[in-house]
């Protein structure tokens, strides 16, 4: 999948990850425990993820237009996002078909 494509769908990932968010707020526990656990554990990716701890203890609103942002800086924010979780599998699976017609869950099973 060229590379312009997968940015096109991470960014409608976080366009609905941002509605998810306004209207359960209490979501932004799933994306910083999810920080926490991986800079406990450390890796490549720290720059990132402190960087993603600023945004996520900004106020909500701040939050829901930085991940929607089209910016050369969130596109590669994007890449080591946080929000894993908050979409259920069914929610993410929609972007996936979306983007790549005759795409297959790997898995075979039918959470979709």
């Amino acid at each position: 999948m060229p590379h312009d494509r997968l940015e096109r769908r991470s960014l409608a990932m976080h366009r609905a990850i941002a509605e998810k968010l306004r209207a359960k707020p209490e979501l932004l526990s799933i994306p910083k425990e999810n920080l926490d656990r991986w800079i406990a554990r450390g890796g490549r990716s720290t720059p990132y993820w402190e960087r993603w701890r600023a945004i996520l203890n900004g106020p909500l609103e701040e939050v829901l237009r930085v991940i929607q942002e089209d910016s050369p800086g969130m596109i590669d924010m994007r890449q080591s996002t946080p929000f894993a979780g908050v979409l259920t599998p069914k929610e993410r699976w929609r972007f996936y078909d979306e983007s790549e017609s005759g795409t297959h869950h790997p898995s075979g099973r039918d959470d979709r």
